[in-house]
């Protein structure tokens, strides 16, 4: 069996510290790429929200025309186009 020295758990000790700090280092990586990664997708439910806003807003001015055109439609003599003479 080895013998154990302090030197030897030192250099152990000093290599499990130098793993904790790439694990550290890492670790604030991955934190920075999640913080970004949720700005997107705060910008992209920004988008998708304005965009459902503007066809709120297109589909409420067809109505619109829609019933303006019926209006007329009744307003005007209706004209027999696929009757026989």
């Amino acid at each position: 069996m080895a013998h154990v020295t302090n030197e030897l758990i030192y250099e152990v000790l000093k290599s499990v510290q130098s793993r904790m700090g790439n694990l550290e280092s890492g670790l604030r990586e991955v934190k920075q790429e999640l913080i970004s990664i949720r700005g997107h997708i705060t910008s992209m439910q920004t988008d998708i929200r304005n965009i459902y806003d503007k066809l709120d807003r297109h589909e409420d001015r067809l109505e619109r025309i829609e019933r303006r055109l019926e209006l007329r439609e009744l307003a005007e003599p209706e004209t027999p186009y696929g009757s026989d003479p």
